[in-house]
């Protein structure tokens, strides 16, 4: 350290105390998990909470004088040390940044800085899954993988992930909070990754439930953290809505098609037991659920007004009809048989000159309105859009069935989610909106009411409120003055010191808050001081770092609307064309 006493005289043949040596000892708090160190220069950083011992040796001049530690606005006498003459001691426990000299009589050092770098709460991130995941109900694994990372500047201690399960709908929505423990993943580092698996049916959720999760932390100082809640919810089989459908009186259709999920389910069981089972028990259940499935296609063949398995085994734009087993041979009660466009009929020629009898012609206006129970094509009341997705159904289930029947099982599942799949999209198309019932206010006589109010009492709203006029600083701006006016390297008379050292009291309280910013500043501006003081040319390289930091300290000035302009005679022009 630098120790500057313009004030001490030392008298004849006596040779004026001061500090030959000066040692720093910094111990960090146990939560850094760091040793004791001995920082190489005056200036240091260390963790919050810190605790710093000051050694000094004192000269043997010194008498009974005692060095002082002035640290931010206190002043403590340093101890001596037992059994060392000379020695003197003080230790304080540091929260803040601040700054310190050391004074021996009339003697003091420079100004040094301590930099304590609090310590920041962990930080967690979640990188999978997204803050909103929709588990689908068929063709995927119910289960959610969680990966985080986190961090802290000086070592995690604990690691959590809570998940909350929400159960039912309406006001039967039962919640219920599951903890589990990751700390094992952080093994005490200062970064580590988080992984966990969110089993959805082991939770105790089931189709239509929603769960919500965060990840919380801890470091080795108890500050704690959190991330935001993510939401992931397992898709309802019986429900699916959609944007259009909120706030709609809804009248659902009878639940018709949700023996196709089963079949799904009996399939992959079959193919987890399939190891255990002989060949021939494989190919048996195989087959029955091909007859499970056969049975289903023909339930929805009815809709279609397919009346009879002939009927659906010889559509032509089925992938499996000549191949399907199961179909009977041809009937002649199957009118469809006869009416197949795909068939090669030679049509008789029709006469140009022949008459229609009035019967046709009657026949042909009532064609459109009437229902034919014989015709396939025309036999129900669906809609051409419906109609064509639960054809695709069917198509979907031809190819399950045949799959089935001749065992292979793992071929049959993208077929019967398909089916599933589009029989969910045909139950939504055929749903049947009402109009919400409701209060119809009557409506306004807008014509002899408007503009007939009472005004009395009305006013528009103000909102007072007493902002803090800002500081003046009379010092700072005095001492930017005389930098302005005085010339680099310039003499001064030594009465304008006095400009100077009152800016350099508000410099001193701004280098307390934040000394590695005004520290160097308020260097310069004491070295000038010094300058003036001694009637010397002053400091051409301490200029700059005194102006920038005294700029700094000035308030920001209140900000002044802008003068409105007067328009133009085009924008007269053309305010006077818009107005007509």
């Amino acid at each position: 350290m630098r120790f500057s006493s313009p004030a001490a005289t030392a008298t004849a043949g006596q040779v004026p105390a001061r500090i030959t040596e000066t040692q720093l000892l910094v111990t960090p708090p146990a939560y850094t998990r760091q040793p004791a160190f001995a920082p190489g220069q005056a200036s240091f950083q260390c963790p919050e909470g810190s605790r710093v011992r000051w050694q000094v040796q004192v000269s043997r001049g010194a008498g009974r004088q005692e060095p002082v530690l002035e640290i931010g606005r206190m002043r403590r006498p340093l101890q001596p040390v037992a059994e060392q003459p000379g020695r003197y001691y003080a230790e304080l426990k540091l929260t803040a940044s601040t700054l310190y000299r050391l004074r021996l009589g009339s003697s003091a050092s420079d100004d040094y800085a301590i930099d304590v770098r609090t310590d920041q709460a962990p930080v967690l991130r979640i990188q999978t899954p997204k803050p909103y995941t929709l588990v689908e109900a068929y063709g995927r694994r119910p289960e959610v993988a969680v990966r985080a990372t986190a961090r802290d500047d000086y070592g995690l201690s604990r690691a959590e992930l809570v998940i909350t399960v929400a159960q039912g709908q309406g006001e039967a929505v039962k919640f219920r909070e599951v903890r589990r423990d990751l700390t094992a993943a952080l093994g005490g580092a200062s970064q580590a990754s988080l992984t966990n698996v969110l089993n959805l049916p082991k939770l105790g959720l089931t189709y239509g439930d929603e769960l919500y999760f965060y990840l919380t932390a801890r470091d080795n100082a108890g500050h704690t953290s959190r991330t935001d809640a993510y939401l992931v919810q397992w898709q309802d089989t019986a429900v699916a809505d959609s944007p259009a459908d909120v706030g709609m009186g809804v009248k659902v259709a009878p639940a018709y098609f949700r023996s196709q999920r089963q079949i799904i389910i009996d399939t992959e069981k079959l193919i987890a037991e399939k190891p255990k089972l002989d060949p021939a028990t494989v190919a048996s259940r195989a087959n029955a659920l091909g007859f499970d499935q056969q049975t289903l296609r023909l339930r929805y063949g009815k809709f279609m007004g397919e009346e009879s398995e002939q009927a659906m085994g010889a559509a032509p734009h089925s992938p499996i009809a000549e191949d399907e087993d199961a179909a009977g041979p041809p009937t002649a009660e199957a009118p469809e048989e006869q009416h197949d466009d795909h068939h090669d009929h030679a049509a008789p020629p029709a006469s140009s000159s022949a008459k229609a009898s009035p019967t046709a012609e009657t026949d042909e206006l009532m064609d459109p309105y009437m229902h034919k129970h014989d015709d396939a094509e025309t036999a129900d009341f669906l809609e051409p859009a419906v109609k064509a997705k639960l054809r695709a159904v069917l198509d979907e289930m031809w190819a399950a069935e045949l799959r089935l029947r001749t065992g292979q099982l793992a071929a049959a599942r993208p077929y019967e989610y398909r089916a599933l799949r589009l029989l969910k999209q045909v139950q939504q198309q055929t749903r049947a909106f009402v109009k919400k019932a409701g209060f119809t206010p009557p409506p306004m006589p807008e014509a002899t009411l408007r503009l007939t109010g009472e005004l009395k009492g009305a006013a528009a709203p103000r909102r007072q409120q007493q902002l803090a006029a800002a500081t003046p600083q009379p010092a700072v701006r005095a001492a930017l003055r005389w930098l302005g006016t005085h010339a680099p390297g310039a003499n001064a008379k030594p009465a304008e010191a006095a400009v100077l050292e009152q800016a350099g009291s508000v410099l001193t309280g701004a280098a307390l808050e934040r000394p590695g910013v005004y520290l160097p500043a308020l260097k310069a501006l004491r070295q000038l001081v010094a300058d003036v003081r001694a009637g010397r040319p002053t400091c051409a390289d301490c200029r700059s770092p005194v102006e920038h930091a005294l700029t700094d300290l000035l308030a920001a000035p209140a900000p002044v609307p802008a003068p409105t302009t007067a328009p133009d005679r085009l924008a007269r022009r053309y305010f006077q064309e818009i107005s007509r």
